[in-house]
């Protein structure tokens, strides 16, 4: 069984036992913990086993997993998290800017908020991606043709008699 599956279930008991406010309370603490530790090591590609980065991270490799579950999609190369166990070797390669997105897109302010945040991004490029994650959220409406309009085609006909007869 990988560790990935280890993670899954311990989430699903979790909550069935206790709650999911519950879970994200204990498990947001653990999470910021580790992501105040990664991002205090800007500039330094984390590597090494699951079970070495989760005891330099001072947790255990299955809330690890958890935290290697949640950042995967702002990883330079993605891991394939259900072949890990707690020897594989692993490397982080964060796209940082990728990460403060999907934080924001998770609404994580615990951890976009974080203060270590102020030596890796100006507060400028911190409001650059929120600009960027908040144009991303944004549905623009298409302008459609009414029916008596004139036809975008161009040939001075009602829409409802041309190009829109058979719609």
């Amino acid at each position: 069984m990988s560790l990935y599956t280890d993670w899954s279930d311990y989430v699903v008991d979790y909550i069935q036992q206790k709650g999911e406010p519950a879970f994200w309370q204990e498990y947001g603490a653990i999470e910021k913990s580790i992501y105040t530790k990664v991002l205090g090591e800007y500039g330094n590609k984390l590597s090494g086993t699951v079970s070495a980065l989760a005891e330099k991270c001072g947790t255990e490799p299955v809330y690890f997993m958890g935290f290697l579950d949640g950042i995967n999609t702002s990883l330079v190369k993605e891991l394939d998290l259900e072949s890990l166990d707690t020897e594989s070797e692993i490397e982080l390669d964060i796209d940082f800017a990728k990460l403060y997105f999907n934080m924001l897109e998770a609404k994580a302010d615990y951890l976009y908020e974080l203060p270590q945040w102020d030596s890796i991004f100006s507060k400028e490029k911190r409001k650059e991606i929120h600009r960027e994650w908040a144009a991303s959220r944004t549905a623009v409406k298409q302008n459609t043709v009414g029916r008596n309009e004139p036809c975008p085609c161009g040939s001075g006909k009602k829409y409802k008699k041309c190009c829109g007869k058979n719609a």
